[in-house]
């Protein structure tokens, strides 16, 4: 039988068990509230006291760490989450929030670690995406390829996933493959230029120079920035194609800018060679042999022309004085002696 005395105390302990219950509910319901009006702060404050009460309560953890997020404070939001994910390891919430703030702070492992979890318990269909985007981080690209096709087959309309394998398979050096990813992310997503300008390149490397003119071209109508890089690019690309009079007036618009870039100089003055113009590139040349007198290639490209102009004997002593400063030339002289050559 108890006595008065145990009976006062079951009611006490359950006033207190009631006004602790009561009194988190009271600080939550005050935290969602302050949070729907935009007082991050304030949200925040209630729910710190909401937790006073009941610290591991999953919701009061939550509510907390998206004020958190709110303020920008992702290391803070993170413990929180992780509170309410020790509290309860299935709470989609939580799960799902560790996942994207994992993700958003570089904690790629981690990132992995939830986005299977979410997998496990089926929340979302973005679970894929988020390994894509944290294998790329690890630079793990066979893994990050595998999931890129398992993220496009959940979000077909994504263009960042074909962009993301697009890049995995340029540095694994597959270029053609990598190509078609680029054209399809653009095609899914047409307002970035960078990424046209990235296809361009791809498509210059493959090598495939008309379709890297096409990309080139079309990032500089989207409105890529005409650096001095891009637009030497872009004149490579048209001479390759043989279009050298588009090719030297791009370089010619550089060389204004960069007057003793010797790779430049000699590229205008191997494309004057290509076309024939045998004074114009031996102009070129002489300017590199003016800032480097040691060139012997370029010594030896002048005494060439001379020959395609008809100065034999002339051209052929610049060669052999070429070869003398560098001797390795003599290969390239065999080359030249090969059908089609002079």
């Amino acid at each position: 039988m108890k006595t008065l005395s145990a009976i006062l105390m079951l009611g006490l302990i359950s006033n207190g068990v009631y006004s602790q219950t009561d009194s988190t509910e009271f600080y939550y319901r005050k935290g969602i509230l302050e949070q729907e009006a935009r007082r991050y702060r304030e949200a925040e404050k209630n729910f710190a006291k909401a937790a006073q009460f009941s610290p591991k309560a999953p919701k009061v953890l939550l509510g907390w760490g998206q004020s958190l997020i709110e303020q920008r404070r992702y290391v803070e939001a993170r413990e929180k989450f992780s509170g309410a994910y020790q509290a309860d390891n299935k709470n989609t919430d939580a799960v799902l929030q560790l996942a994207t703030l994992s993700l958003n702070t570089r904690q790629w492992n981690e990132a992995i670690t939830y986005a299977k979890k979410m997998q496990e318990l089926k929340i979302g269909n973005s679970a894929n995406y988020i390994m894509v985007k944290s294998y790329y981080g690890l630079e793990n690209y066979g893994e990050c390829v595998k999931y890129c096709e398992l993220a496009y087959k959940d979000d077909p309309k994504n263009a960042e996933v074909p962009y993301i394998a697009g890049r995995c398979l340029v540095d694994m050096s597959n270029y053609k493959k990598a190509a078609g990813c680029f054209e399809q992310a653009i095609t899914l997503d047409s307002s970035k230029a960078n990424w046209m300008y990235e296809a361009a390149l791809v498509y210059y490397a493959v090598p495939d120079d008309k379709k890297a003119i096409y990309w080139f071209e079309r990032a500089a109508a989207k409105g890529y920035p005409r650096s001095n890089d891009f637009i030497e690019n872009l004149a490579n690309a048209y001479l390759n194609v043989k279009n050298y009079d588009k090719g030297l007036g791009l370089l010619q618009e550089v060389l204004v800018k960069k007057p003793q870039d010797q790779e430049l100089l000699y590229n205008i003055a191997d494309a004057y060679y290509n076309m024939g113009k045998y004074d114009d590139a031996i102009s070129y040349w002489d300017k590199l042999l003016e800032l480097d007198k040691k060139n012997a290639n370029s010594l030896y490209m002048i005494g060439l022309s001379y020959q395609k102009k008809g100065e034999k004997e002339k051209g052929q002593q610049l060669c052999d004085k070429a070869i003398e400063m560098d001797p390795s030339l003599k290969n390239l002289k065999e080359e030249k002696k090969m059908p089609g050559g002079i």
